[in-house]
């Protein structure tokens, strides 16, 4: 279920672009939406919305290390928000090869976002693992 509850931080990061009030309350219904019952899950999806959260101005400075010739806020919002998650994952959940986050943000990109997404996705976070 981890793909659900990456799914359900994507949503939350993803909203808080716009707003970032309610978020508990809505982290709630996110969760129930995505079908997240068992403890682990939700908190694998809290820990990575936290993570993501508590170490955003550092994550942000990874993708555009990565992205030379764009600036965060040329980012689209839903790549954005799929890129914190994986840079979270690469550089704070050493369980999580990178690999893996790198294949689920692709997946996630091709899911949420536009037909290039995916590969942009990629490059960018191949970029950070070979940076």
């Amino acid at each position: 279920m981890r793909n659900a509850a990456r799914e359900a931080a994507l949503n939350i990061i993803f909203a808080q672009h716009f707003n970032t009030d309610c978020v508990e309350n809505l982290k709630k219904k996110i969760f129930k939406q995505f079908g997240l019952e068992k403890e682990e899950d939700v908190r694998f999806a809290n820990d990575l919305v936290n993570v993501v959260e508590k170490n955003r101005s550092e994550l942000i400075t990874g993708i555009e290390s990565a992205c030379h010739h764009y600036l965060e806020n040329r980012i689209n919002p839903m790549d954005k928000s799929i890129l914190l998650i994986a840079m979270a994952e690469i550089r704070y959940f050493d369980e999580i090869p990178p690999v893996v986050s790198v294949s689920e943000a692709a997946g996630l990109a091709r899911k949420y976002s536009t037909d290039t997404s995916a590969d942009f996705v990629n490059g960018v976070l191949a970029g950070v693992i070979n940076g």
